[in-house]
């Protein structure tokens, strides 16, 4: 008998689901809580809201509230239905988490600004997202589904690749030559906004592509670890504190700008490495002389950053910064390549021998 092949899905381990409850449970209790306060006083006295943040858009807080009410229903909906194991739980969760997503953007883009509650409501969803994909693939699992998530790895990189030549294209008297990445969403930077919004997906995508990983590694342990460390990256890079503009005297979200930095870095080395290791003499090769070019540009880099504080040259620092990030983005995008034709090599064989099945038969 001929049988579709599939790709390789384990049944979602239970504390990936224990996290999307918490998440969507607590995104509802919040969105259900907060809209019932704006609706009770749409002038925003109950949340110490003045109306004028929303800079015109609204008249007062009685439509935004009831649109949060509409999304806590949904979430309390998500909620239920990821715990009863429903047969329509990803989609209700994935809905639940879109909206929510949709809310955040709005939202800042309508009150101009980013806030600490952003970060407090916000980053759960961006969790949420990560736990919730293995979800989406468990019951839509196909060979195709699992080829889309490892593309994931490829689209993450140009996304990036994408807004770090649009948005400085918004900040007047930025220069890539001279100016660091992370000068595009500094304190008080013109470009902080845009920046923000506009790199949510990466994570979302490379998280996704982490997912694709997993799914292709079966019994390679190394290709295991390598996943699970691209997951672990993502939610890590969820939030960056940010740096100030040059000139300005650090503080200590200064500080935490350059510990976030060398983690993440040692993040990139970590699953680099682990690759190399799991997938063959080649590619094996290819990632030590990336590994080495990642170390020589980020210590260009690192020599002119002192100057960025103190405003001072910094001549090559964004065109060193901007090749040691195309490196890794290349490494990720090479290493998708590697895994979808590894995956198309073992669908044929799998044809194959479901052929020779079925003419033996």
């Amino acid at each position: 008998m001929v049988r579709k092949l599939q790709a390789y899905i384990v049944s979602q381990p239970a504390w990936q689901r224990i996290i999307l409850l918490i998440v969507i449970g607590y995104e509802a209790a919040g969105a259900l809580t907060g809209s019932i306060l704006l609706i009770a006083s749409p002038d925003g006295r109950l949340m110490d809201m003045p109306v004028d943040i929303m800079h015109g858009a609204f008249r007062d807080f009685h439509i935004p509230g009831m649109i949060l009410f509409g999304l806590g229903i949904l979430n309390a909906s998500a909620f239920v239905s990821v715990l009863r194991r429903a047969n329509k739980d990803w989609f209700l969760a994935g809905m639940a988490l879109a909206g929510l997503s949709i809310w955040f953007v709005v939202e800042i883009v309508i009150l101009q600004e980013l806030h600490w509650l952003h970060a407090m409501w916000g980053i759960p969803v961006l969790i949420g997202w990560v736990v919730a994909i293995p979800l989406i693939a468990l019951r839509n699992a196909t060979a195709k589904l699992q080829k889309g998530l490892l593309i994931c790895g490829i689209l993450a990189s140009l996304w990036y690749i994408a807004i770090n030549i649009y948005v400085p294209t918004q900040y007047d008297g930025y220069s890539p030559v001279s100016y660091t990445v992370s000068e595009l969403s500094a304190i008080n930077a013109p470009t902080r906004i845009l920046w923000v919004l506009l790199a949510l997906p990466y994570p979302l995508l490379l998280s996704a592509f982490g997912w694709g990983v997993l799914q292709s590694a079966e019994r390679n342990r190394s290709l295991r670890l390598v996943g699970s460390l691209i997951l672990a990256y993502c939610v890590f890079n969820f939030y960056w504190p940010p740096m100030h503009m040059r000139g300005n005297e650090p503080t200590l979200t200064d500080t935490l700008h350059i510990v976030w930095a060398l983690v993440t870095i040692v993040f990139m080395w970590l699953f680099m490495g682990l690759g190399a290791r799991a997938l063959g003499k080649r590619f094996r090769l290819y990632t030590i002389i990336s590994i080495g070019l990642h170390i020589v540009f980020g210590a260009l880099t690192f020599l002119e950053a002192p100057n960025i504080p103190i405003n001072g040259p910094t001549p090559t620092i964004g065109i060193w910064e901007r090749v040691n990030i195309g490196i890794f983005m290349i490494w990720v995008a090479v290493i998708a390549f590697v895994l979808l034709r590894r995956a198309r090599s073992l669908v044929s064989r799998g044809v194959m021998q479901e052929e020779a099945l079925s003419t033996s038969g």
